[in-house]
């Protein structure tokens, strides 16, 4: 048993991290979505479900982000890999936030947890520009994209985001796709 706390996840649609982004840029905070919604971000449209948002922020930003996503209803949820850099928030409806804490470096790298896990986003990862539900966003860039989807037992969800990413943007899959796509 893996000790995580079950709750039922919902579906997000894409209207509600386009909100939430909003929000959170209204209030002066940046953020950059990762993940499912990064990828979908980059395409400009939603090609799959998605039940969380990935959100990346600076360190120097997390305890408004905190307390605008308390505002509206979100609470910790208990997870076995919840670290100070790394945690979840959820509302009653089941739609969670995963956060992502980084701090940018003169390199404009963002250290993600204690710098000496050796963990970062590169610069050129926060270069990514998309748009959710119409509204344009800051996500993580197409080549971090690709290379970050690369390294673990692949799923489908990867297989049809590298798929997607590379035929509207015509670029090579990783290696570990060829064949798969």
């Amino acid at each position: 048993m893996s000790g995580k706390v079950e709750r039922m996840k919902k579906q997000m649609p894409a209207e509600k991290p386009a909100d939430l982004y909003q929000e959170l840029k209204e209030a002066g905070i940046k953020v950059w979505l990762d993940g499912g919604w990064g990828v979908d971000a980059l395409l400009g449209e939603q090609t799959r479900p998605h039940d969380d948002v990935d959100f990346v922020v600076q360190a120097k930003d997390l305890n408004a982000l905190a307390a605008i996503l308390k505002g509206m209803g979100y609470k910790d949820v208990p997870r076995d890999d919840t670290r100070a850099w790394n945690f979840v928030l959820g509302d009653d409806s089941g739609c969670e936030v995963d956060i992502h804490v980084i701090n940018i470096n003169e390199n404009g790298d963002g250290i993600y947890g204690p710098p000496e896990n050796g963990e970062a986003y590169p610069a050129y990862a926060l270069e990514g520009v998309g748009t959710i539900h119409g509204r344009e966003v800051l996500c993580m860039s197409l080549a971090y994209q690709l290379v970050n989807h690369t390294g673990y037992k692949l799923r489908d969800k990867d297989v049809q985001d590298i798929r997607n990413l590379c035929q509207k943007f015509g670029c090579e899959p990783p290696q570990e796709y060829r064949g798969k796509i």
